[in-house]
């Protein structure tokens, strides 16, 4: 008999990529509510969502063998919640929160690694406005809980960094409020109960080549299936593209296995798959981890499933159902590289022409290999977009497989000739 595998925000293309995965007669996929209902709304209440996924399980006239998620908050933090309730496998809510909250986070990797950027907390309430004692100029300020980089800033000086200051001043409770409730469900240390979920950090500035590990622990052994990286738009801090398989040095890659070994072991992080950013220096080849997130990357699905054969959501499918994760060798599928490209624009505006799902479904056509979901509709102001970074506003994504990088590039420009968009100012 099939077993039942209810998905926290189950979208149209990530059930596609489950419906690719190895034994699909062995599952059964359930939405369990909608990603509208639990991240898109003016408010998160996250007791009440809890509550709300709850009742949709209590009435299901069936066995309940998992309960999974690959979004950001608050599904990453209702899953190990709901699982708990129901006996089911899956992470500790307290690891998962060691993950989100920065700065708890940075807490536990200086107990076993020196791979990160100085850190520091910021004093929101300080009327002078002064950065955290030894920390240089230039830093990111970032909340200790956001998503897709909001209310994250890159500051150069004392200006900029009042500035930044202001605007995460007036946006930090959105998310650090709904934070707190998960909090609460904790016994904190002291130096976080302290500063609770609308607390704000700083980072020094790290450089280099941005990449992504992604891999899952089970039974206390980590292991790493993949590692993507990160491209930025030129000049810009906002990403074009995420690329599979990664072209950095295989010792680097060796070296960023083992410090994401050591981060996932002394945060506890087990029974789940993961991801952990870093940037390489190359100049000085130094490697700095980012932050850790305690889930796979939706986002990497079609290019796992492109260049290896087998989307990443199956180790995430089969640890929740207590079995195997079955990791595969890199290779085994159509393409040779792949990519998720973002469409960007940088300034404010209205759409007065979208693509039309004609168009897409030619561009598909015209490509195989290829996947276009357009975010922004004709009549959105962009500024009114959920889930932004604080530099740029995304159109749309564009996931592809190729020959090569010379091909990816190639035929993610025809994209673009292919799906235009116009604005008003």
């Amino acid at each position: 008999m099939p077993q039942n595998v209810f998905v926290l925000g189950l979208d149209e293309l990530n059930l596609r990529m489950l419906q690719e995965l190895p034994h699909l007669a062995e599952y059964r996929f359930h939405p369990l509510m909608s990603i509208e209902e639990l991240q898109h709304g003016d408010t998160i209440d996250f007791d009440r969502l809890v509550a709300s996924a709850e009742a949709k399980l209590d009435a299901f006239d069936g066995r309940i063998d998992a309960i999974i998620g690959f979004w950001d908050f608050p599904v990453t933090m209702m899953v190990p919640v709901l699982c708990e309730r129901y006996g089911l496998r899956s992470p500790t809510l307290e690891s998962v929160v060691k993950c989100e909250h920065k700065y708890w986070s940075r807490l536990e990797q200086r107990e076993v690694i020196d791979e990160h950027p100085a850190f520091g907390l910021v004093d929101l309430d300080d009327p002078e406005v002064r950065p955290p004692p030894g920390l240089r100029f230039p830093m990111w300020l970032k909340p200790v809980k956001s998503t897709s980089s909001a209310l994250a800033f890159l500051v150069r000086d004392q200006d900029e960094y009042e500035g930044a200051v202001a605007e995460i001043r007036e946006g930090i409770e959105h998310l650090g409020k709904p934070f707190e409730a998960v909090l609460a469900r904790l016994d904190l240390p002291p130096e976080i109960a302290e500063i609770g979920g609308t607390a704000c950090m700083a980072e020094e500035a790290i450089d280099g080549a941005q990449v992504t590990v992604e891999g899952c622990s089970s039974g206390g052994r980590v292991r790493v299936y993949g590692v993507i990286d990160s491209i930025d738009y030129p000049g810009e801090s906002s990403f074009l593209r995420y690329q599979y398989p990664s072209t950095l040095p295989g010792d680097v890659i060796d070296r960023m296995t083992a410090v994401t070994a050591r981060v996932i072991e002394r945060i506890g992080l087990d029974s789940t798959t993961f991801n952990v950013e870093f940037f390489w220096d190359r100049a000085s080849n130094a490697i700095n981890l980012l932050e850790i997130n305690p889930r796979h990357s939706q986002s990497h699905a079609p290019l796992f499933e492109y260049v290896d054969g087998v989307p990443n959501h199956q180790p995430m499918v089969r640890l929740a159902l207590g079995l195997d994760p079955e990791l595969r060798e890199p290779g085994g599928g159509e393409y040779a590289v792949a990519a998720k490209w973002f469409i960007r624009r940088f300034t404010d505006g209205v759409v007065r022409r979208a693509p039309s799902a004609e168009e897409i479904a030619a561009v598909e056509r015209e490509m195989p290999g290829t996947i276009v979901k357009i975010a922004a509709r004709v009549g959105d102001r962009l500024s009114d977009l959920p889930m932004q970074d604080s530099y740029s506003y995304e159109l749309g994504r564009v996931f592809m497989g190729a020959a090569d990088e010379a091909e990816l590039e190639a035929r993610y420009e025809r994209c673009l000739a292919l799906l235009p968009f116009e604005f008003d100012e």
